[in-house]
């Protein structure tokens, strides 16, 4: 099959190098910098040899703050017949603009893993989400490929899909946010504390864009409140020195924890 890739950040360049063995890929970046440690592999700049290349497959790796404009970019050089697909963090307005963009064959799809965090020659811990309302061949072309990686796959819509990431990622982003608000350096932090430090540096290390969108997130809302309740009522507990309340709330939170 023919792929095109856009994007060649971390995501984009991934996908190139677990597919060019075994597609004919391009990669497209209008930036050739980026395109310096991508191997195996047609790398594109001018969009002019996207027509050439004829692809059957577009994998819209771009930062989704470009997700839809780099579609729009490239949609006028591509077949018609051409499957497009995006592994977008955040889906906001992808559903209408594939319903509105003259091209029939789509499929999404999340990956939820990144390069900070997830060690990408072991990813049988990791998570893949493929969203339903999508054409079957892409759809099975993903489902294959996450299976190939040994990525546990989920099937939701686009609405579930929002949903589900407004909780797994809002949350610990907003406690992430908390910490590094208040924290300050220390010469010797204990070893809960440099762990935390290290996944603090490694979120805001993101892209402002998504993480705005993501907390941005119509779902978002309600699991900030959520997190203001709780804080609330462990700070009464604590001016209050009450151990009875304590070793409940305890309790909670690790049943929580150790499901």
């Amino acid at each position: 099959m023919k792929i095109l890739i856009l994007g060649a950040g971390k995501m984009g360049t991934f996908f190139c190098d677990i597919l060019s063995f075994d597609h004919e890929v391009a990669i497209f970046d209008i930036d050739p910098k980026r395109l310096r440690f991508t191997y195996n592999t047609l790398r594109f700049t001018q969009i002019e040899e996207i027509k050439d290349f004829e692809p059957e497959l577009v994998i819209n790796a771009a930062t989704v703050k470009y997700t839809i404009s780099a579609f729009n970019l490239v949609l006028p050089y591509i077949p018609e017949n051409c499957i497009l697909s995006d592994i977008a963090s955040v889906k906001t307005g992808l559903k209408e603009f594939y319903e509105t963009c003259g091209h029939k064959y789509y499929v999404s799809t999340h990956p939820m893993f990144g390069p900070t965090f997830a060690s990408l020659s072991n990813l049988s811990h990791e998570n893949a989400i493929i969203i339903s309302e999508g054409d079957h061949l892409g759809k099975v072309f993903f489902k294959d490929l996450y299976q190939h990686l040994h990525l546990n796959i989920y099937e939701y819509s686009f609405q579930e899909h929002d949903e589900i990431v407004a909780y797994s990622l809002s949350i610990p982003f907003v406690s992430t946010f908390v910490f590094s608000a208040v924290m300050k350096h220390i010469d010797a932090p204990g070893t809960t504390f440099k762990r935390h430090e290290a996944i603090a540096r490694g979120v805001l290390n993101e892209d402002d864009y998504l993480l705005q969108e993501i907390l941005f997130n119509p779902n978002t809302s309600g699991q900030v409140e959520n997190i203001r309740k709780e804080l609330d009522d462990l700070q009464d507990i604590i001016d209050k020195k009450d151990s009875v309340r304590m070793k409940e709330y305890l309790t909670k939170i690790r049943n929580n924890a150790l499901k």
